[in-house]
């Protein structure tokens, strides 16, 4: 079984690669209930799972930090913003490309779309290839709420504080935009959650973990076979 690169020595990482495979998520308040890196342990969860059903990929630390200016009112948030996290994913695949052809990066924060299509954007012209995969649940609620709390009852259930779990705003997220865009998501949702955690379990958790793989599992098996 391949092993993450992490765990690897330089000769075994020597002679032809194909893909790498780079978690990227955020450091950023997730509510009272859940812990500040969710974004990064479900991307790096979903990452290495692939990578083992996958044995073309390597797979490459994760990226904790990202792009959650619009988390700042909260303590324990840390931003690096879009300029630099599109600037870091860019020297990422610039320096990895001779040895690795193709990298893809398995974002699991909403907030960090911009400074990847950045990125994406900058690899293209230069003729290196970046791909970027979003983790997306259809349906699901944006911010803490059930879809992420049963994801992490399913990944790490002692991370996960049930008994401080609380409602937040659960307005659509279009009718919350206009103000969180101009003031951050204090402004819209006082405890950080956009969602309601309720009935959350890591049954559904499992199924969605499940999904999320299967959906980059199958993306990579049809650009990358």
């Amino acid at each position: 079984m391949s092993r993450p690169l992490a765990d690897m020595t330089w000769p075994e990482v020597e002679g032809p690669r194909r893909v790498l495979l780079v978690p990227v998520g955020s450091f950023e308040q997730h509510g009272p209930h859940l812990p500040l890196d969710t974004d990064t342990r479900i991307a790096a969860a979903v990452a290495a799972h692939v990578h083992r059903a996958f044995p073309q990929a390597d797979l490459g630390p994760a990226v904790p930090y990202g792009a959650s200016g619009e988390h700042a009112g909260f303590p324990g948030t840390i931003s690096i913003g879009t300029q630099a996290l599109a600037r870091l994913v860019t020297e990422l695949v610039r320096d990895a490309s001779p040895r690795w052809p193709t990298l893809v990066i398995v974002n699991g924060h909403g907030g960090n779309t911009d400074a990847l299509r950045r990125a994406a954007g900058v690899c293209a012209q230069e003729g290196r290839r970046l791909l970027v995969h979003h983790l997306d649940v259809p349906g699901g609620d944006a911010h803490a709420g059930r879809t992420e709390t049963s994801l992490l009852l399913h990944l790490a259930p002692s991370a996960v504080r049930l008994d401080l779990a609380e409602k937040g705003a659960t307005k659509p997220l279009p009718a919350l935009m206009p103000r969180l865009r101009a003031e951050g998501v204090r402004a819209v949702s006082p405890n950080g959650v956009l969602g309601d955690p309720a009935g959350a379990t890591a049954a559904e958790g499992a199924r969605l973990f499940q999904s999320l793989t299967r959906s980059l599992l199958g993306r990579l098996n049809d650009e990358l076979q």
